[in-house]
């Protein structure tokens, strides 16, 4: 069974090795791959609203983060980024922090899920979040600089996470509200 409870400091300790490689590797996150531990604690840990790891039995399988994408006006739009660690990677880790990361987004208030930069070449997260209801709105040319691919999109993906608002009702023409209260017309004599 998969826990997914509150990072601690200790927790990114941990989280530190996960964190780093993917940094690294230039594949998926726009993080300096020269990052310190302490600069990346500040960025994953204390920075966001929330930070949240999952693991089962004691094993690290991943984190997220969760924290509004602006301030002021754009504050009811959170944002989050996910990483797995190399083990648990195509075992369902990331759709559960997903799906949790956008029930703790209601609960706290925000009213939808923007995703800023998937970097377009990861076509397993563009996949699943495509499958967990988030649309692409935008693409950004060129604004990634993977390690391998060069030069690749990214993509701005959305999702709103309340229900629709309720249909209004619909309007009555002063034709239809005629023809309801109003008497029934007499018809000329010939």
């Amino acid at each position: 069974m998969i826990d997914i409870r509150p990072m601690t400091a200790a927790d990114f300790e941990r989280f530190w090795p996960t964190f780093h490689a993917i940094a690294e590797a230039r594949q998926t996150y726009a993080y300096d791959p020269d990052l310190t531990l302490q600069q990346a604690r500040h960025l994953w840990l204390e920075l966001p609203l929330h930070t949240l790891v999952a693991e089962a039995d004691g094993q690290l399988l991943g984190s997220y983060y969760l924290k509004a994408n602006a301030a002021g006006p754009g504050n009811h739009v959170s944002n989050c980024g996910y990483m797995v660690t190399e083990a648990a990677r195509g075992k369902g880790v990331a759709r559960l922090m997903c799906e949790h990361s956008q029930q703790l987004a209601r609960d706290n208030g925000f009213l939808a899920m923007q995703f800023n930069s998937v970097v377009a070449s990861n076509e397993a997260a563009v996949a699943l979040w495509q499958k967990l209801g988030f649309e692409i709105i935008g693409r950004l040319p060129k604004a990634y600089r993977h390690a391998q691919q060069g030069l690749v999109d990214c993509l701005v993906m959305y999702k709103w996470l309340t229900a629709a608002p309720a249909p209004s009702p619909l309007l009555i023409s002063r034709k239809n509200i005629e023809s309801i209260v109003s008497r029934p017309r007499r018809q000329p004599r010939s």
